[in-house]
């Protein structure tokens, strides 16, 4: 059976990186379509670095990723540090629930929502639909996934060090900063990348809540897409694509040279 494990999973993988490896071999066709390639050039992400609207709108798409990472992440800590906090069952639950309604709610009902809801506050106080209105939007739907990542290490975390801290003369504050916050830091870190990735990676809420001129990457790639084949789309899913990959070669191999700078202070010490 080890066999069709593993072709399974070799098919698998064959199915999902099949058309991207497709649209990034015919981003550097100068027949300028996907159906001949009929020679190699560049000439496509030259245009793409020529045009100043997309640039723009990867500008805009990176900044309201880490924007609301970063809130998410901090509201995501301490509300995860309430949840834990919570003794009554029935209320933990309750919290816990709302908490995940975000995240198995369809992506339509959300954007919808904010719509309706971002278009009566424009009534009221003539806030339009904008840089404000998706990066609310994101910060929202990123924080339950911040929750839900952090939680855990919580109840990894041995109480004993917190009284330990305490009984040292560690005023509150100490031990938040200088005992919780280091034992929660790998969660915060994945909380924070996991919130960043699907920031970037929406599509649903930021049709809803575009406007004013302003537009991300998905929602400008879909308009692109809808007015017919555009190479530069090609071009840019290449180098994000490329990003990606090198991000995550980086993040594995500081992750093992942290795990071997251990296991040899570890071995020194011993």
């Amino acid at each position: 059976m080890k066999w069709f494990g593993k072709s399974y999973l070799i098919g698998l993988l064959i199915i999902l990186y099949l058309p991207i490896f497709y649209l990034m071999f015919y981003s550097f066709n100068s027949e300028g379509n996907m159906v001949r390639f009929s020679g190699f050039t560049l000439e496509h992400y030259v245009a793409l670095f020529n045009n100043t609207r997309l640039l723009e709108v990867v500008f805009n798409t990176i900044a309201v990723a880490l924007i609301a990472a970063a809130i998410s992440t901090i509201i995501g800590l301490f509300g995860a540090l309430m949840l834990y906090q919570i003794r009554n069952k029935t209320l933990k639950i309750s919290f816990l629930t709302l908490n995940n309604v975000l995240m198995v709610s369809s992506d339509v009902v959300i954007g919808a929502s904010f719509l309706i809801m971002f278009t009566a506050l424009g009534h009221i106080t003539g806030f339009g639909l904008g840089f404000t209105s998706v990066l609310v939007s994101h910060i929202a739907f990123c924080i339950p996934i911040v929750v839900i990542i952090i939680l855990p290490k919580l109840y990894e975390m041995n109480a004993s060090i917190l009284d330990a801290g305490r009984d040292l003369g560690a005023s509150d504050f100490q031990v938040f900063s200088q005992i919780v916050i280091p034992q929660l830091m790998p969660g915060i870190i994945g909380g924070f990348f996991m919130a960043l990735t699907y920031s970037l990676d929406d599509f649903t809420v930021s049709f809803f809540v575009t406007g004013n001129g302003f537009s991300v990457l998905s929602v400008e790639i879909y308009s692109m897409a809808r007015r017919g084949i555009n190479m530069e789309i090609n071009a840019i899913s290449t180098l994000l694509f490329i990003i990606i990959m090198l991000g995550l070669i980086i993040y594995q191999w500081l992750k093992k040279r942290n795990k071997r700078a251990i296991e040899h202070k570890r071995g020194f010490t011993s």
